[in-house]
């Protein structure tokens, strides 16, 4: 069954919702997303990965917290029977009502000042946080089966783990909790109000918050198109620049490596290809 198809059954019968309209969002790295409009109102679904239900569910639970903290985020809707989310065949469904606003367009300097700005003000609110379905911070398993697909493969995601697991081990590190995969697309900002907030709080898990902005970072293009990105949260967040400037070019790689790992596993040979490519140029 399709993942549409899934997420407009799941909404009826764990909801009783049943949409007027769905609309893909943009592709992100680790899960899907749809805009959903029922009636008058609007909502945000996201699809996970099977076995991410637990940390689904923790930034589900940090969305609260940061709204306690008036900072705009979609607001989980419970199900029928009381639960943050729903099993699916495709993974665990989210539902959230949709924030006011525009999505962020990433190649723009003003958005760019906005989303790092929230980004920063996400991972300060989120610092004294804690829930146990919260992952420990272990992006990769450079000894996992399907990183044979391609001769270089194996190796380049070990070298990438490795050189991240040296930053942590020697270097102090800012740690918290992690969006995950901050996309632009993830964040919003109303034109009427000037407030800008994002649709949810993605998978939830522990690590250091500069991992969040080479994610970030990653999906405008790397570091040098990401100057206000950049600027908005250190002005937001709790981590000062020189620890993200040394701690940045290794954790793009490691992102880099976790593109190559998704892709593995999907058989994505595009995006294996430039994973590749990234891979090869940041080496050493």
């Amino acid at each position: 069954m399709p993942d549409e198809d899934i997420v407009r059954s799941t909404l009826r019968d764990q909801w009783h919702l049943t949409p007027g309209e769905i609309t893909a969002l943009p592709a992100e790295l680790l899960s899907q997303g749809w805009e959903i409009t029922a009636g008058e109102q609007r909502y945000v679904c996201r699809l996970a990965e099977a076995g991410a239900r637990q940390p689904v569910e923790a930034g589900l639970l940090a969305a609260e917290r940061l709204r306690i903290r008036d900072i705009a985020v979609g607001e989980p809707v419970r199900t029928l029977g009381g639960g943050l989310t729903a099993p699916t065949p495709a993974g665990a469904l989210a539902l959230l009502r949709r924030v006011p606003g525009r999505r962020l367009d990433g190649g723009d300097p003003i958005d760019q000042q906005w989303w790092g700005d929230r980004l920063g003000a996400v991972h300060r609110a989120l610092q004294h946080f804690h829930h146990p379905g919260l992952r420990p911070w272990q992006p990769l398993d450079p000894r996992a089966p399907h990183l044979a697909a391609e001769p270089w493969l194996r190796a380049a995601v070990a070298d990438a783990a490795g050189a991240a697991t040296r930053l942590t081990v020697t270097d102090r590190l800012t740690y918290g909790v992690l969006h995950g995969d901050p996309a632009p697309s993830s964040f919003v900002v109303d034109p009427g109000t000037g407030r800008a907030g994002l649709l949810d709080c993605g998978a939830g898990g522990v690590g250091p918050l500069v991992y969040d902005v080479a994610a970030a970072v990653l999906y405008v293009g790397g570091p040098y198109r990401a100057t206000d990105l950049i600027d908005g949260y250190l002005a937001a967040g709790p981590v000062r620049r020189d620890e993200l400037e040394a701690a940045l070019p290794v954790l793009l790689r490691l992102r880099w490596a976790v593109r190559a790992d998704r892709a593995a596993r999907r058989g994505d040979t595009e995006a294996l290809d430039r994973a590749k490519q990234a891979l090869e140029a940041t080496a050493g």
